[in-house]
């Protein structure tokens, strides 16, 4: 590692050559700088470059090479794990770097790498185009996509990743790359699940598909029918077309008008059905699940981005979230999945929340590092809090939760939904054999782990 004088020189020089802004631990804007969405994420790199523009990545992806620091990449900074930060690293922070550019002829997008799902959904909004993108809008697409990429409509559209056409990518030695299915497969196939682990991808190509409706169902129910509600939800998803998707979910009633004031702050079992198609088509499926007796619903066309703002988390919050695969969602899965959403920690902003898979995921592209895509079910308890005094309360929460599922559990796991939970759960959501070439891929690109902040794949 550098001294201190050639540091803060070097610093200095990249100040100077920045587009964008550099904040050192000194400078007035630095703590706000390193502020990620989840608020137990508290690290001190030793320097944030906000870049501007695909040359600022180059120089600081250099200036940190330079001083023999490790990068971290910040494009939302919604990473539960924190991974947009590192104590003593170079940050890369790709927020002002936010164009999308929608070409419909070709029915393709180009996203720069710190662009938001909000950013992505409503460039294509007008165009009557949309892909599958994450549940919150404030989730950046760059993470999303390299992890995966998990939404409401993977079941008709596939995973984000599915739909990836190309990447533009700072390696670690500083130079820009492209990768596509000719130019650079093995990093491609890497960046297929592969996240953050070869370099800043400052933007990315992703296929679109005509959207012209979007409709919803969201139920609210007393949570002691939450297995009636649950069942049939399964059911009308294991019938229904791949149009359909959406989460049985447990929650605190929020303060909003739909909610009858005595069960705002109380628990409630909620069942969202959302359907890529017209509201007629959508109310025939929701049926069954509308002749439940329930407390409120909310029916009717909605606009794709609109829909995809309405389980964003708000900053400042604490967050600890995991995620289980499942093999089915028998009966008795249902009933302690429900036993367990009973226990959901309230009044918070926690989620317990049972997915459905299958579709164009199940029918996807088997090659890539995506070893959960073959799971028909997935249940995903998701902590958030305010009180750091709940912290142990709602972490044992989603613990509970992981080992109450068990059972059922493929072993594999969606990445994007999970913090720190060791190297073996790194390895569940690559699968064995594709985490082995993952690592020799890294070590083509990036042999001395230089971005490490991330689920990492160490270089073989």
């Amino acid at each position: 590692m550098a001294s201190l004088s050639t540091a803060g020189a070097a610093l200095a020089a990249l100040r100077e050559d920045l587009v964008g802004e550099l904040f050192a631990p000194e400078d007035p804007g630095y703590d706000e700088a390193r502020i990620v969405f989840n608020a137990m994420i508290d690290r001190r790199p030793a320097a944030i470059a906000q870049c501007a523009n695909e040359a600022d990545v180059v120089k600081s992806v250099r200036c940190a090479r330079e001083l023999d620091l490790p990068v971290a990449v910040r494009g939302g900074g919604h990473s539960v794990a924190g991974s947009a930060l590192g104590d003593g690293a170079v940050v890369v922070d790709l927020r002002r770097m936010r164009a999308v550019t929608v070409d419909p002829a070709a029915e393709a997008v180009r996203i720069a790498g710190g662009a938001t799902m909000s950013d992505l959904d409503r460039a294509c909004a007008p165009y009557g185009l949309a892909t599958t993108g994450g549940r919150a809008s404030t989730t950046g697409v760059g993470g999303f996509v390299l992890g995966g990429g998990t939404g409401w409509l993977d079941r008709c559209c596939g995973y984000a990743v599915d739909n990836l056409l190309g990447v533009e990518l700072v390696t670690a030695d500083g130079e820009r790359i492209h990768a596509d299915a000719d130019d650079n497969p093995d990093l491609f196939w890497a960046l297929h699940g592969g996240g953050g682990n070869f370099g800043v991808a400052t933007s990315l190509t992703l296929k679109l598909y005509e959207l012209p409706y979007f409709s919803i169902a969201f139920v609210l129910y007393l949570p002691e029918f939450g297995p009636e509600v649950t069942r049939t939800y399964r059911d009308v998803i294991t019938a229904g077309p791949d149009e359909a998707s959406g989460a049985v979910l447990y929650v605190t009633g929020p303060p909003e008008e739909f909610i009858p004031p005595h069960l705002v702050g109380k628990l409630l079992c909620g069942m969202l059905l959302t359907y890529a198609g017209p509201e007629q088509d959508l109310r025939k499926l929701a049926e069954p699940l509308l002749a439940l007796p329930h407390e409120s619903e909310i029916v009717g066309e909605m606009p794709y981005a609109d829909v995809q703002c309405m389980l964003d988390d708000p900053p400042g919050m604490r967050n600890y979230w995991s995620a289980e695969y499942l093999t089915g969602a028998p009966d008795e899965f249902v009933d302690v999945f429900c036993r367990l959403g009973q226990s959901t920690p309230v009044p918070t902003g926690t989620l317990h929340a049972l997915f459905p898979q299958g579709g164009a995921i199940g029918t996807g592209p088997h090659e890539y590092p995506v070893p959960y895509r073959d799971a028909p079910w997935g249940v995903h308890p998701f902590g958030l809090w305010e009180d750091p005094a709940d912290d142990e309360r709602c972490i044992q929460w989603v613990r509970e939760v992981r080992t109450g599922v068990q059972p059922w559990s493929t072993g594999a796991v969606y990445l994007n939904f999970i913090g720190d939970e060791g190297a073996d759960r790194v390895v569940a959501g690559l699968g064995a054999e594709n985490a082995r070439r993952l690592a020799e891929v890294k070590r083509s690109y990036d042999p001395d782990n230089v971005f490490r902040f991330n689920h990492n794949i160490r270089p073989a």
